[in-house]
């Protein structure tokens, strides 16, 4: 077993622990999987463990800092008690109306602009109570090679399905399809009845969606429109129900080919992986007239891989007509088309794909686009610029630890390219160049001291590299140094929402649960609801136990000491708060000998245990003892 330092850990599990619901979850996922029918989630969305379970996994989210139009941000909620916050949740939810949606234009590359809804705080904090409830009802019903916006899958698996398709099935003849403006042409009425059919029928969880989708947007010129279609881009719900909109379309290019009935039953094994094989089935639907065909897709950017031209042909239309007849959606006739593997590429997610000869077989040749090389490159150039004129030596520092994460994100996002190598390097060469021009002879091959920048195992495998360059004791990664790898396909036995399935991904709590859930529900009257969320992660951080006397701690024995006391500025961050024996909060803050000797005896501290007394003391403003 692992290691508690070691352990396996995914963020929002652990959340779900806290606060009780992992099994809950579950239960939804085995009845969506039965095919049950939902007609009362409501209580369960309005639950005090969801809401708060909800804070805890927006509080620290990119956007949670970022104004609605009502100017408030996570850092005006955490401050209010836990009471007050599921108060008002559900106060909101009693009769629904969400505030206006505010619209930013996010520059894009070629010149346009992306809009990004961002919805009030509140809202958004209304939508991840509805998300926690949805997910596992809609991850029953949702289709294997839908790749976008869900738990434990990622591009990689994508492009490993796609990869998969060309390499191992022979599939030669791609479907590209561009939808035109997805997020705001998304038909209202449409996606209710989907989530009606997907068995969610509470009556009034439809009714708020509804609200939601109607919500007013105000545009920058403070223009205020009331859309009748579409999803904005950037609510927390919205990759949810984009998801179960092309999930349709989904199920229908399955129906056409793989999960077709035929008229005799035909025995199907399970492969080594945990997967079916239906190798007996395709073998006897290509005796007939039926196109074959297998959609992969990641958000609205599918590709549907055939294995005849005319097929490919074929489907193209029908999926247009599909799509304009059912979804009421319509492509894009320049970026749409049929390609064929073996005379040209086809780009998907930032990667282009090519099938190439290699002796008597084809394989997959894959490069990053043009596209993302011509990003890769400009954004990396723009970097060096601050590299070039900090402000100070701090933000020179701050400047390369950037450009080295760009590079790093960069490496492990296109390391699945078979050729990224040849890729990376011509990015390299005009980077090695505008460094050579812009530093000045700054730079240099090796530290003047030891690397204080990078660490771990990646500095093993950077330092390997004669590209990587010094400034001081910096070191500048190389972007021409980077190996391909194979994309990896998501393991069959991974999911979020069954107990066999996280134990590959997640280890369970080890630790008193009894006393963590008596923690969650009975949070500090008068206290924020981040005291109340920091202090179970604490409790569980420290497996139970006083911080000082190392022991572990019964329910009632359990204080929450703020380190920089509040009087002083101490707030409820995580970082100011520890866990220790109701006995040794008393003795911190002790200031009467006679209170400090009654203490001390009772405790029994030895030297290790009244070093860490003494800096809580000395941090509390108080003498050591």
């Amino acid at each position: 077993m692992a290691t508690a330092k070691t352990a396996k850990k995914d963020r929002h599990l652990r959340h779900a622990e806290y606060y009780g619901l992992t099994e809950t979850f579950d239960d939804l996922y085995a009845r969506s999987k039965a095919q049950a029918v939902f007609t009362d989630l409501m209580p369960l969305i309005l639950s005090e463990e969801n809401i708060r379970l909800a804070y805890r996994n927006i509080k620290r989210n990119t956007g949670s800092r970022t104004a609605g139009v009502d100017h408030l941000t996570m850092g005006h909620i955490e401050k209010l008690s836990s009471e007050e916050v599921v108060s008002k949740v559900r106060h909101k939810l009693a009769w629904y109306k969400p505030r206006p949606v505010r619209r930013v234009e996010i520059p894009k590359p070629n010149g346009k602009t992306r809009p990004l809804g961002i919805p009030a705080i509140w809202d958004r904090l209304v939508q991840q109570c509805i998300l926690q409830v949805l997910e596992p009802i809609c991850e029953a019903k949702f289709h294997n090679r839908s790749n976008d916006f869900r738990p434990n899958r990622s591009t990689e698996h994508a492009i490993a399905q796609a990869m998969r398709m060309v390499q191992i099935q022979h599939l030669y003849f791609v479907v590209d399809v561009d939808i035109k403006g997805f997020f705001d042409n998304v038909n209202h009425a449409k996606l209710i009845r989907q989530m009606w059919t997907l068995g969610i029928r509470d009556k009034k969880l439809l009714a708020i969606v509804k609200e939601m989708l109607k919500a007013p947007v105000v545009l920058p010129d403070g223009e205020k429109i009331y859309p009748d279609k579409g999803t904005p881009q950037g609510g927390i719900l919205s990759p949810l129900l984009s998801n179960i909109v092309l999930n349709e379309l989904d199920w229908w290019v399955s129906s056409q080919w793989e999960d077709i009935p035929t008229h005799t039953v035909i025995k199907e094994g399970i492969a080594k992986n945990g997967t079916p094989n239906r190798s007996n089935k395709c073998r006897t639907l290509r005796r007939s007239e039926l196109k074959e065909m297998y959609i992969v897709r990641y958000a609205d950017d599918f590709r549907i891989f055939c294995r005849k031209r005319s097929d490919a042909v074929k489907t193209f239309h029908a999926v247009r007509q599909w799509l304009a007849e059912r979804l009421k959606l319509q492509i894009s006739e320049e970026k749409s088309k049929v390609v064929n593997l073996k005379k040209n590429y086809s780009e998907f997610l930032g990667f282009k794909l090519k099938a190439v000869q290699r002796g008597k077989k084809y394989v997959v040749r894959s490069h990053m686009c043009d596209k993302a090389i011509q990003n890769t490159t400009r954004k990396l150039k723009a970097q060096i610029d601050y590299i070039q004129h900090p402000v100070n030596r701090k933000e020179e520092y701050k400047a390369i630890l950037l450009y080295n994460s760009m590079v790093i994100g960069i490496h492990q996002y296109f390391a699945i390219a078979t050729l990224i190598s040849d890729d990376c390097y011509q990015i390299g060469r005009s980077i090695r160049l505008v460094f050579r021009n812009r530093m000045r002879g700054r730079l240099s091959k090796h530290p003047k001291g030891q690397v204080i920048n990078v660490h771990g195992e990646l500095w093993a495998h950077y330092s390997q590299s004669r590209q990587v360059r010094y400034m001081g004791t910096s070191a500048i990664l190389p972007i021409g140094y980077c190996q391909t790898r194979n994309a990896q396909n998501k393991r069959k036995t991974v999911n979020k929402y069954t107990a066999e399935g996280r134990k590959e991904i997640h280890c369970d709590l080890r630790i008193n649960m009894e006393i963590l859930l008596k923690l969650m529900r009975n949070p500090v009257l008068s206290r924020s609801i981040e005291y109340a969320d920091n202090r179970i992660s604490l409790y569980a951080a420290q497996y139970g136990k006083c911080a000082v006397t190392g022991r572990e701690l019964e329910f009632y024995e359990i204080h929450c000491h703020h380190k920089l006391p509040v009087e002083n500025g101490g707030t409820d961050v995580y970082a100011n708060l520890v866990i220790v024996h109701k006995d040794v909060h008393k003795l911190i803050h002790a200031i009467q000998q006679e209170t400090i000797d009654w203490y001390m005896k009772r405790l029994n501290l030895d030297s290790a245990m009244l070093k860490k007394l003494n800096r809580l003391r000395q941090m509390a403003g108080n003498n050591p003892v």
